[in-house]
């Protein structure tokens, strides 16, 4: 018989990195779509603002890291709060994860 533990904080922050990946991509706005259906709108709104600061960062400064590293950090806060709200959400947490990773 297997238990599966969740560590939050890593759930967290892997999704706090994946968010922001994703939101950098061509195709950002399916994966903020499917952040809306999950998560709500308020997700989706900051997925939006996301990929707008960092599309005009990377005009701004060339790519510098900064940039996607101040959001992560974000991402980081917003998540926390959000489980720590609601921490049935946590799988729709994941997978989203685990389609930004693929973005």
């Amino acid at each position: 018989m297997s238990t599966h533990v969740t560590h939050q904080p890593r759930v967290i922050w892997d999704a706090a990195r994946a968010f922001v990946r994703a939101a950098s991509q061509p195709s950002h706005h399916e994966f903020a779509s499917a952040a809306y259906h999950l998560l709500g709108p308020e997700i989706f709104e900051a997925l939006l603002a996301t990929h707008e600061y960092l599309v005009a960062e990377a005009a701004r400064t060339g790519g510098d890291r900064s940039a996607t590293d101040l959001e992560a950090g974000k991402w980081r806060i917003r998540l926390e709060e959000l489980l720590r709200a609601h921490p049935e959400l946590t799988d729709q947490v994941h997978e989203l994860t685990i389609t930004g990773r693929e973005s």
